[in-house]
């Protein structure tokens, strides 16, 4: 045994230093990411309903229907726990009784007392009160008082699988006889309450372990129930392979097996996450997407799988930050901010929001005089060699009445000697490259006075358009997606310094430049005064995630896709004509193409954020998301050379730059 052992060992540590490292050329001692294998090629329901193509309420009822008595079980099975571990209620509990590992101590005395009651009564079926007499006894809580806490909290966590409640709706109306055989050690009527309570009214009988000293796993429960039943056609519906499949035909019952909801837990959902938050997300992502029906579309599963944990706690990070800054408003910048502010209103209906127009060519143009350089850095430079002409940037930059004087002008360089030849003319139907970007600059600038008074009309709109929204507001903030920060600063530039209004304006975003982008400082002083904050990563924050997101590698797209809007692209403020001149007109581009796709998105993140509330919305500390978790289902999707994230950015026709 010794030698094999030793041997076993050798060839463990040869396959991961040699084989596996060299293959995935990484040092042994590298950053690991988990990297799950998702579907791509269609969505995780659409796979697993291939394998499992009975699992609809149709099939249920088909073969159900025939016998006459039908048998449920409970938990799994026609009740859910939002964990992924129903032991992590426990979690909770000790927070209530202020009890350190009470999670742990909590299973302890529960195995302790299976033993204690094995040895007296020749089974291991115990009770709730047996439970909490062992934990009385360790730790001094009061048995009573616990274990009426537990009720109240298992009646107030569990909810009803939606699946198996149409399954027993149409069995009540078919008049089926229905009963109920589950392994527990809660108490009968706390196990009625919750049935009830989920809508499973209408059982003749519920058959709990503890009451009967009787189990299924052992076969003696199903015995008993059989007995009760005499001569009656009997087929249970369970999750547990062994106990609601082999026991339960061992006992002369058919059954009816339901795969369990977390079977591609741990092939998909990530695992490197906080204990609470993570059980959480697994738990109520397993149940709703593996519960059966109708299969679900890729973008729906990209809203509810990697944006519904990120929205709900970025909601409430800006919620915090509202309260703490004391703001009179929250501005939810176009068009990231349009699901944001959808999320947020739910959760926080009682501050004050707004959705503003905005964009990073409105503010562009609208900034032109302040900071030049990155007016051309955004409408020139980085759209060099990319098969642009010099007609169509002119265009973008709404400056369509110099391509008339373009034929007329030469650049001349006045500091340095060059040869006629070297001369170039720019003429409108070239394609802008890094050979005349620079010349193209330079005519711009030769009439740098026109370009201003061409974008005072769009200025004075602005204005008028935000004097309206900040009306009565001393201090705001503008929510955005990322990544420089330059639309929340470029607005409390103009707002503070320019316009002279009496309000100051912060930022907020979900993540920050990285180490990867050109400029990975730009923000940074903001960052470290407060002016802007990060929610998910920042120099100073999870800067693991600082370095592994790539805007190189379409992170940033991914990212945007989740906060995409059926919102137009917002071009910028305008003034009306003549008597209306002083009326603001926003003025709107192109839409996405796949708006059907954005609004499946949308509904995912809508439906995973009232899940969310819906069963932590009494635990007002489970909405403290950390940064770190909401961004670890990306990082688990991002496997296979983010094979899968890819495939949904194709859904998608992006336009660059945009």
């Amino acid at each position: 045994g010794k030698v094999l052992s030793w041997l076993y060992l050798l060839w463990m540590n040869f396959a991961y230093y040699v084989l596996f490292c060299r293959f995935l050329g990484r040092k042994p001692d590298a950053e690991f990411y988990e990297a799950k294998k998702v579907p791509w090629k269609r969505s995780e329901t659409e796979e697993d309903r291939r394998k499992y193509p009975h699992l609809t309420v149709e099939e249920y009822i088909c073969r159900l229907k025939n016998y006459d008595v039908i048998s449920f079980d409970v938990f799994d099975t026609l009740i859910f726990r939002p964990f992924s571990q129903p032991t992590d209620l426990f979690y909770l509990m000790g927070e209530k009784l202020g009890f350190m590992d009470f999670r742990n101590v909590r299973m302890w005395a529960e195995g302790d007392a299976r033993l204690k009651c094995h040895l007296r009564n020749g089974h291991g079926e115990v009770t709730l009160n047996d439970i909490w007499k062992n934990l009385e006894e360790d730790t001094g809580l009061s048995a009573a008082e616990g274990a009426s806490l537990e009720q109240e909290m298992e009646e107030k966590l569990c909810y009803a699988n939606p699946f198996m409640l149409e399954v027993w709706k149409q069995l009540r109306r078919l008049d089926k006889r229905i009963i109920v055989v589950s392994d527990m050690y809660l108490p009968t009527e706390c196990i009625v309450r919750i049935l009830e309570k989920a809508g499973f009214e209408g059982a003749e009988k519920v058959f709990i372990s503890n009451a009967y000293g009787k189990s299924k796993a052992k076969g003696d429960l199903f015995e008993f129930v059989r007995a009760q039943y005499f001569g009656e056609r009997i087929i249970h519906v369970g999750d547990n392979p062994h106990s609601d499949g082999k026991m339960a035909k061992k006992a002369g019952f058919a059954t009816c097996s339901y795969p369990q909801t977390n079977r591609n837990m741990l092939l998909y959902r990530p695992f490197d996450m906080s204990y609470l938050v993570g059980s959480a997300y697994r738990g109520i992502v397993s149940n709703y997407l593996y519960q059966g029906g109708k299969p679900l579309g890729m973008e729906y599963e990209y809203g509810f799988l990697y944006g519904g944990l990120f929205v709900t706690g970025y909601c409430r990070f800006i919620h915090e930050y509202y309260v703490k800054e004391h703001l009179d408003k929250l501005l939810f910048l176009s068009r990231d901010g349009d699901i944001l502010k959808q999320v947020y209103d739910r959760m926080y209906p009682q501050d004050r929001t707004e959705y503003v127009y905005w964009s990073r060519k409105a503010a562009t143009k609208l900034m032109a005089a302040e900071d030049k350089h990155d007016y051309f850095r955004r409408f020139i430079y980085h759209k060099i060699n990319q098969q642009i002409t010099i007609r169509e940037i002119l265009r973008s930059m709404e400056l369509e009445f110099l391509v008339e004087e373009l034929g007329d002008w030469k650049n001349i360089w006045d500091f340095e000697k060059r040869s006629e030849k070297e001369f170039v003319d720019l003429r409108p139907k070239d394609e802008l490259t890094d050979k005349n970007g620079y010349l193209l600059r330079r005519f711009i600038e030769a009439k740098w006075d026109k370009v201003l008074a061409s974008y005072e009309g769009q200025m004075r709109a602005a204005r008028r358009y935000y004097e309206e929204v900040l009306r009565g507001c001393g201090a705001v903030a503008a929510v955005d997606i990322g990544w420089a920060g330059s639309g929340a600063l470029a607005l409390s530039h103009l707002v503070e310094s320019v316009w002279g209004l009496n309000c100051t304006v912060a930022g907020i975003v979900a993540g920050t430049n990285t180490i990867h982008n050109a400029e990975p400082d730009a923000s940074e002083p903001f960052l470290q005064s407060g002016k802007l904050v990060s929610y998910m990563y920042s120099q100073s924050n999870n800067r693991d995630l600082l370095k592994r997101h790539d805007p190189g590698r379409d992170y940033n797209v991914f990212w945007e896709l989740l906060l995409s809007s059926q919102t137009p692209q917002f071009e910028g403020f305008y003034e009306g004509a003549g008597t209306e001149a002083k009326e603001v007109s926003l003025r709107f581009g192109k839409s996405e193409p796949n708006q059907e796709g954005i609004a499946e998105i949308q509904k995912g993140i809508l439906d995973f954020a009232d899940e969310y509330m819906r069963h932590f919305g009494a635990y007002p500390y489970m909405l403290n998301i950390s940064g770190r978790d909401a961004y670890a289902p990306m990082l688990a999707a991002s496997g296979q050379g983010e094979k899968y994230l890819k495939a949904i950015e194709k859904r998608f026709h992006l336009e660059i730059g945009v």
